[in-house]
């Protein structure tokens, strides 16, 4: 279900601050259920939902998540007329700057096996934080920016999200000298830190796909608060990848995204 956010509060952006709160993560046990749920779905099969133009669509997992965890998107994409692409990571835990290092080599792959025509980027969680950052530096090559539950517009989180991440920063200190003290957190100076406070560009449509049953994210936090960018969908923030309803709505918006 759309929904137009005109009046609803828009939170400041807070990027050199983390906010906990107490989501209910309890929900997101149903994550189990949402990938049993998905095979039974005709969009999972392709019926009903907008075929592909045979693009480019790079997919981006969230924290600490492996690109293998969006196999069952990026099949279902391949399967109803895209070329997808999976970012490259591997698994999200590594110095941002590096990460989107080969997430850029992955777009220009992209980019060019589809004949330079411009990419899609999907991102689950923190990869749509990523997805965003691509889109401001790499106007005229992203198509469009689909995020799903992505918190963009602060760090505001479950405190477990947190812990994740506090774990996250010490490993990639141990194992990289060569970082900031500071990397992968919210204070640190580098590229990617500062990117993100880049405008995102009017030419490259976005959608931003949030669940009010969002366990691990709040959920006002990933709203643009802009006419027709906003899209509420009902499951699990782990779930989106899996959800039958998420499929059915990138499939319009990808559709509806011009080349």
């Amino acid at each position: 279900m759309e929904l137009t956010i005109l009046n609803a509060p828009k939170p400041k952006f807070i990027p050199h601050e983390k906010i906990s709160r107490n989501t209910p993560i309890l929900s997101e046990l149903c994550l189990l259920a949402e990938v049993a749920l998905l095979r039974f779905s005709p969009a999972y099969y392709g019926f009903g939902v907008p075929r592909g133009d045979g693009s480019a669509v790079v997919l981006i997992p969230g924290l600490v998540c492996l690109d293998a965890m969006l196999f069952e998107l990026h099949r279902w994409l391949e399967r109803i007329g895209y070329q997808p692409y999976y970012s490259g990571f591997g698994l999200t835990a590594d110095c941002p700057n590096e990460l989107a290092r080969i997430l850029g080599d992955v777009i220009d792959r992209a980019s060019a096996e589809t004949g330079g025509r411009r990419v899609h980027l999907i991102g689950h969680s923190l990869g749509g934080v990523f997805a965003r950052r691509e889109a401001t530096l790499r106007v005229e090559q992203i198509a469009s920016v689909i995020t799903l539950g992505t918190p963009f517009r602060g760090h505001v989180a479950h405190p477990l999200l947190f812990e994740i991440g506090e774990w996250l920063q010490q490993a990639i200190r141990e194992r990289r000298k060569d970082v900031s003290p500071l990397c992968a957190s919210t204070m640190c100076g580098c590229e990617f830190g500062r990117s993100l406070q880049n405008r995102f560009p009017e030419s490259v449509r976005q959608t931003s796909i949030y669940s009010r049953n969002d366990g691990l994210v709040g959920w006002h936090y990933c709203l643009t608060g802009i006419e027709g960018v906003d899209v509420e969908a009902h499951g699990t923030h782990l779930g989106m990848p899996f959800s039958a309803e998420v499929y059915e709505i990138i499939a319009r918006r990808l559709a509806e995204a011009k080349q």
